[in-house]
C-alpha cells in the first residue's frame, strides 16, 4: 500500500475545513483506514483500540493518535474530492501494473453497481442530507452508489457518487438510477478502457439504463426479479416451456444447475436482448 500505491502520501495531501487542528487530515484518516481493513464495527471499538495502543507498532515511537472525537470532527468536513483523487490514482496504478491483464470473468472486466446508505440520524443533519418523512419525524441520511470490480482478482472500488438532495422542500431527492448513470459516465471518462460489462439489480431493468450503457460502449447484465415489464414476462413464459440449453454439475455429480435461454425485445431499445434463467 505504501510502496506501490503511495497511499500514505495521498492521505497526507488531504485537507478539511478545521482551523488550527491538532492533527493533520492524514493522521486522522489513517486510523479510520485501519478500522476498515480490520472490519471494526464502530467508532467506539476503534477508540478503545487506539487507547490500548494496539496500533503503536505501525507508527514511529512516541506518535500520538487522535481520539474518536477528533476523528468525527474531521470526517464531517474532509474533502471528498481528495479521496476520489486517491482512489483514481490506485485504479490507474493497478492498470499500469497489469492487475487486470487477464480481466475478471471470461476475458471481460466486469463491474457491479449498487446503492448503499452511509449515515442516518433522526437528530443530526446538514445541507447535503437526504430527507425521509415518517409521520412527524424527519430522518436525515446520506446515500451513494458504489462501483466495484467482480470476479477473479482484487475487488477494487472503481468509483462512487453521492445522492444529491432536493433543491427545496417540494423537490424530491435524486434517485439511485440517476446517480448510477452519473457514476458510470464519470468512470468511463476517467478509465476509458477499464470496464467491459456492468451488472446491476432489477432497478436497472429499463430502456433508459440499457441505452445509457450501450451508448458508452458497455454491455449490461441486469438481475431481473418480479418485473412488470410485459416483454420480460413473455420471455419468462417462453423459457419455462423450453428445454435447458446447458446443465452445470459439481465434481461429485450431486448438485446440478440448469440454464434456460431466450431473446426478447424491449420498447425503446434497438437491439434484441438475451434472457437467461438459472435453476438449481
Amino acid at each position: 500500500m505504501k510502496n506501490v500505491y503511495q497511499l500514505e502520501r495521498g492521505l497526507n495531501k488531504l485537507s478539511d475545513g478545521r482551523v488550527n487542528p491538532t492533527y493533520c487530515t492524514g493522521q486522522v484518516i489513517l486510523p479510520v483506514l485501519f478500522g476498515f481493513l480490520l472490519r471494526i464495527k464502530s467508532f467506539n471499538e476503534l477508540n478503545f483500540m487506539i487507547k490500548n495502543n494496539e496500533f503503536c507498532k505501525l507508527f514511529p515511537r512516541g506518535t500520538k493518535l487522535p481520539q474518536v472525537d477528533a476523528i468525527r470532527d474531521t470526517l464531517k468536513v474532509v474533502d471528498i474530492n481528495g479521496l476520489k483523487l486517491i482512489n483514481h490514482h490506485i485504479i490507474k496504478k493497478a492498470v499500469e501494473n497489469k492487475v487486470f491483464e487477464n480481466r475478471t470473468i471470461d476475458g471481460y472486466t466486469v463491474v457491479a453497481i449498487d446503492g448503499t446508505k452511509f449515515f442516518g440520524s433522526n437528530k443530526k443533519s446538514c445541507p447535503e442530507c437526504l430527507k425521509n418523512n415518517k409521520g412527524k419525524k424527519t430522518h436525515c441520511f446520506h446515500s451513494g452508489a458504489v462501483m466495484s470490480t467482480v470476479g477473479i482478482g482484487p475487488k477494487l472500488v472503481i468509483g462512487f457518487e453521492m445522492y444529491k438532495p432536493g433543491q427545496d422542500s417540494a423537490s424530491k431527492d435524486e434517485g439511485e438510477l440517476n446517480v448510477g448513470k452519473r457514476l458510470i459516465t464519470n468512470v468511463r471518462k476517467s478509465h476509458k478502457n477499464l470496464m467491459d460489462v456492468v451488472v446491476y439489480d432489477a432497478l436497472a431493468c429499463n430502456s433508459i439504463w440499457i441505452n445509457h450503457c450501450k451508448n458508452l460502449g458497455i454491455d449490461v447484465i441486469v438481475r431481473a426479479k418480479n418485473n412488470n415489464n410485459n416483454s420480460l414476462r413473455l420471455a419468462k413464459k417462453r423459457v419455462n416451456k423450453s428445454e435447458a440449453v446447458d446443465v452445470w454439475e459439481d465434481e461429485k455429480g450431486f448438485e446440478e444447475v440448469k440454464v434456460y435461454e431466450s431473446t426478447f425485445t424491449m420498447d425503446n431499445v434497438a437491439q434484441p436482448l438475451r434472457f437467461c434463467k438459472i435453476c438449481d
